[in-house]
Formats: structure tokens, C-alpha cells, sequence
């Protein structure tokens, strides 16, 4: 028996209030009423009476210079309500129960805080024999999978300050630098890291998680158990433990890769893939 599609519901003014603060969040200057309609391809009166309710919610205001239309940081103060950390607890707890019980290794949540990786949830695998890294586990960056996908998503600037301070990177030679900055752009370019494992015998893959461009990044890690039931078979979970990643992704209600892309061409704004 098929199971029933969910059924599609649409909601012109929502949709139309959402397209303007959208377009809004890529504009590099204050937009004109008609320059909303353009972008949006619609005309001014369709928009004129969401504008006014979202200024009255102060949601946008007039920039005091061109009298164009901006952001203000009402959805940054509702965002921020609950901490990143809470809301990624939340909205990674069920897929990475659900990718542990799959693939029958245990999985890992980690951040960067201040110059270390920090592991902040994790789930352990099924099977009584298992690898598994404790919560508040602290890591050198670059000496970890998760690490090196973490600093290859911070942007040029920011990934150049963290490096300049990073203690193992300080002490790599002038061809080891140039080697990382290449693993560190195909990471990037890849969206998740496979290697051999610089604490034991095995292999790690991560995955990243959220939107780098927002300050929202994480990485879901796998170590595969040597020896274990996917030993061999690691690249064949990447395409799952992506599938995962994506979850947490959107269950914080992010888009992720092309989809952002997609959302910033259709405001007619372009911007490099992030992914």
C-alpha cells in the first residue's frame, strides 16, 4: 500500500513576506520598494501593505540616507533566544541516534571553541564492541578529521587568524603549509573529509553541518571501527553520513548547499557556492 504524500499547502502573503526579507538578507545596500519588485518579480502595489506590516513589526526599516528598505536585528535577537549549541543538541539528537543504529558505528557532534575541537553530543553504536569519543573531549584541530573540515569552512580571513595561532600548524614545514591549504580547499570544495585516523588504527569521516556563511558550523564524525563491519567499505557510508548531516541541517532550519545557492540566485544576488 503507498503511503500517502503529505499534502501541499500554499500561503501567498507568508510566502510573500518571506520572499522579502530573503531578498532583503542578500542585498548589499538598502532596496527600494521597486527595487523589490524587480528582484522579486512582482509589482510595488503587491508589496506595499507587507512592507508596511513588516515595518510596524520592526522587521525592516528605512535606512535614514536613501530611504530604502534594510533588515533589522529583530531576527537576530529571535535566533538567538536559545543558544547554537542547545539548538544543535536538539536537532541533532534523532538523526545521529538514527545514523548510529544504520551503520552500526558510533558518531559524534563537534564545534570549534576558541582554538580547539570540542566534541558537544554524541551516539554510541549498537554493537557491544564499539569506538565511541566522550562529550567535552577537547582536540588539537588540525590532529583530527572534524578539525580540518571545521578550520577548511571558516572564511579566508578568519581560517588565516586561526591558523596563524594554531600550535601544530606553527610547527609545519614551509611544503607541509602548502599541502594543508590544498586538503583544506578540497575539503571545502567536497563538503566532508575521509583519512586515516592520527590516533589509532582506522579510518574517520566528517561531514560538515549548517551554514558556514552565518556562523553556524559543525561537523558530524564517524570513526569506523578497524576491523568492524564497514572496515573497507568507508567510502560507500559517505553519501549516509551526508544524509545525516543534512538532517541536523535542516532541522535547525538552515539551507544547506545548493539550496542556499538557489535561494540567492532566485533574489537575483549572486554569490559563490559555499559547498
Amino acid at each position: 500500500m503507498k503511503k500517502k504524500a503529505s499534502p501541499t499547502y500554499f500561503v501567498p502573503a507568508l510566502e510573500k513576506g518571506l520572499d522579502i526579507l530573503e531578498a532583503l538578507a542578500v542585498a548589499p545596500v538598502p532596496q527600494s520598494l521597486a527595487d523589490l519588485a524587480r528582484a522579486l518579480n512582482r509589482t510595488s502595489s503587491e508589496l506595499f501593505r507587507m512592507i508596511d506590516a513588516l515595518e510596524k513589526r520592526s522587521y525592516i526599516a528605512r535606512d535614514p540616507v536613501s530611504g530604502g528598505y534594510q533588515l533589522t536585528l529583530r531576527l537576530y535577537e529571535l535566533a538567538h533566544t536559545h543558544s547554537p549549541v542547545d539548538q544543535l543538541l536538539r536537532a541533532s539528537a534523532i538523526p545521529m541516534r538514527e545514523l548510529s543504529d544504520s551503520l552500526r558505528e558510533s558518531c559524534h557532534l563537534s564545534v570549534l571553541n576558541g582554538s580547539q575541537l570540542t566534541v558537544v553530543a554524541q551516539a554510541e553504536s549498537p554493537d557491544p564492541v564499539r569506538l565511541s569519543i566522550e562529550v567535552g573531549y577537547r582536540a588539537q584541530p588540525l590532529n583530527t578529521t572534524s578539525g580540518r573540515v571545521l578550520i577548511a569552512f571558516l572564511d579566508r580571513e578568519e581560517q588565516q587568524r586561526f591558523l596563524s595561532g594554531d600550535a601544530v600548524y606553527s610547527k609545519m614545514t614551509a611544503v607541509e603549509r602548502d599541502t594543508l591549504r590544498a586538503e583544506l580547499a578540497k575539503i571545502r570544495k567536497a563538503g566532508f573529509h575521509l583519512a586515516e585516523s592520527r590516533r589509532r588504527t582506522g579510518v574517520d569521516v566528517s561531514c560538515v553541518v549548517g551554514n558556514p556563511a552565518i556562523g553556524i558550523l559543525a561537523v558530524l564524525g564517524v570513526p569506523i571501527l578497524a576491523g568492524g563491519v564497514n572496515d573497507g567499505q568507508e567510502r560507500k557510508l559517505v553519501p549516509v553520513i551526508r544524509k545525516h548531516a543534512g538532517a541536523i541541517t535542516a532541522a535547525l532550519g538552515l539551507l544547506h548547499g545548493r539550496q542556499a545557492v538557489a535561494t540567492v540566485a532566485r533574489n537575483g544576488t549572486q554569490q559563490s557556492d559555499l559547498y
